[in-house]
């Protein structure tokens, strides 16, 4: 049989065929706009992406034997708020991840109703990009448009919704709200009354894997294929991508270099640290995982070699870093061009290039782009280590992991064993794994990693280069707390 995976993205909605055994038939990708009203703002229109998932799904379908599709499921954008009226139209555009306005709305949250408080009804405390400040910036800027609300929901559970006409979400997706009681795997009481809303304006949960409908007859006409078609709650984009890469059970640990950059680590227990510096989320193999979040990776080095260099040419700009060069710059980046989640949440914090002296060249200021998002990693993967978990070893995925020179700067500065894995296409091959444990082509998420994802490759650390970058990451880790009440002064 065959299985659709649909990742939600920021700038594209990437959509992935798969046959049973694992095989990639097709990709194909469709961009939509996103648009910036005001600075700090990111919106976009929840009827784009249904536009362009179905334009998506009829080219990525038109050369199969259709009556093969049996199940499509979802990874996608998280946090982002999506409103419905009574008629199930939506109300405003929706209010992403990215998305810096909320601060007033985080600062009351954390400080008036208090961060031990979050903390015990979701396990994790407030960030202006998750959902829940959202709703309160809503119901306190756009009173008229509070009063409309329906249901709330996430981006990619709209797609959901119009495939199947059921409200939905799951709960890794969820997790991001704060406004999920992560270790029940429930609706906070607590949190829906802080915010002003009822249990029935949102989603009914499901695991990621369950099956929540199957497709609306005229969609199925639409689209030319069954109306037996299943259609599975999905992940939040980080958890399907760890499902992609394999990244499922007790102790695993992924990376992943996209636009924003995590460090995902699942587990089969809950647990939460004590400075609720990394999020504690429900995973979507029905367990739990700790992740830290940077909210700028791959999107730096994307932004210095477009924007500063202005090249699209990154490979061979990264030439000029040889071996001899690493654990030997003397210029540091702060990779905070938007702010910061974990483990800084700090939203004024700024991208920052330190270090220059004459003799600094353009190949050391790219180095120190791919070191800052490599050490910000590790940061986030110091306070898992301050929680007992060890990790010898981490899978990679993202656009900035098919860069052989990031692999190995970032296996040296977090001293892990990197392993490169077959497919890197992260959340669409997690939301079609997804979509055939939910039809039965698998017993569980794990025995569908275990058999699907093929390690092809493993960067080995090298001992005498990671310390080097020990000491180069000693040195960066004191720059933010320096530079921190500068941010403040200096919007």
């Amino acid at each position: 049989m065959l299985y659709i995976g649909v990742d939600l993205g920021t700038s594209a909605v990437k959509l992935l065929l798969m046959e049973g055994s694992g095989k990639i038939v097709k990709i194909v990708s469709k961009e939509y706009p996103l648009y910036f009203p005001r600075p700090g703002w990111s919106e976009q229109r929840p009827e784009d992406w249904y536009e362009k998932s179905m334009e998506g799904i009829r080219e990525l379908t038109a050369d199969v034997d259709q009556s093969r599709i049996a199940g499509i499921s979802f990874g996608g954008q998280m946090h982002g708020l999506v409103i419905l009226d009574e008629n199930d139209e939506v109300i405003r555009p929706a209010i992403l991840w990215n998305d810096g306005r909320t601060t007033e709305e985080c600062d009351y949250l954390n400080e008036v109703i208090g961060k031990d408080k979050l903390s015990a009804y979701t396990a994790n405390i407030s960030f202006t990009g998750f959902t829940a400040p959202k709703i309160l910036w809503v119901k306190n800027k756009e009173p008229e448009n509070f009063a409309k609300i329906r249901k709330i929901m996430l981006p990619k559970d709209y797609l959901a919704y119009k495939l199947t006409g059921v409200h939905c979400t799951d709960v890794s997706d969820a997790s991001g709200m704060l406004l999920f009681d992560v270790k029940n795997r429930c609706w906070s009481k607590e949190m829906c009354e802080i915010c002003g809303v009822c249990e029935e304006q949102l989603a009914r949960v499901y695991e990621s894997y369950e099956t929540v409908g199957t497709v609306l007859p005229h969609i199925a006409r639409e689209l030319g294929i069954p109306e037996t078609v299943k259609v599975a709650a999905g992940g939040g984009d980080n958890a399907a991508a760890a499902v992609g890469t394999g990244t499922v059970g007790d102790g695993m640990c992924n990376i992943s270099l996209g636009t924003s950059g995590t460090v995902f680590i699942s587990s089969e227990k809950f647990g939460v640290d004590k400075y609720n510096a990394l999020h504690a989320f429900a995973h979507a193999d029905g367990h739990y995982h700790l992740m830290g979040c940077m909210l700028s990776a791959a999107s730096c080095n994307k932004w210095w070699m477009d924007d500063i260099i202005g090249t699209t040419d990154y490979g061979t700009q990264q030439k000029e870093i040889t071996d001899d060069k690493l654990g030997e710059n003397h210029v540091f980046f702060l990779p905070y061009l938007m702010g910061e989640r974990s483990p800084h949440n700090d939203p004024d914090a700024r991208g920052t290039l330190i270090g220059m002296t004459m003799d600094t060249t353009r190949a050391d200021m790219t180095q120190a782009v791919l070191e800052g998002v490599a050490f910000a990693l590790r940061d986030s993967l110091e306070v898992a280590k301050s929680l007992g978990i060890k990790s010898e070893r981490t899978k990679i995925c993202g656009g900035g992991a098919k860069s052989p020179l990031w692999r190995k700067i970032i296996a040296n500065i977090l001293n892990l064993k990197v392993d490169v894995i077959e497919s890197e296409e992260g959340p669409a091959m997690g939301g079609a794994m997804l979509a055939a444990v939910a039809c039965g082509e698998y017993a569980s998420v794990e025995e569908a990693a275990k058999k699907i994802v093929r390690v092809v490759d493993t960067v080995e650390p090298d001992s005498a280069l990671v310390e080097k970058y020990e000491a180069r990451y000693q040195q960066f880790k004191q720059i933010y707390p320096v530079c921190r009440e500068l941010f403040k002064v200096i919007r």
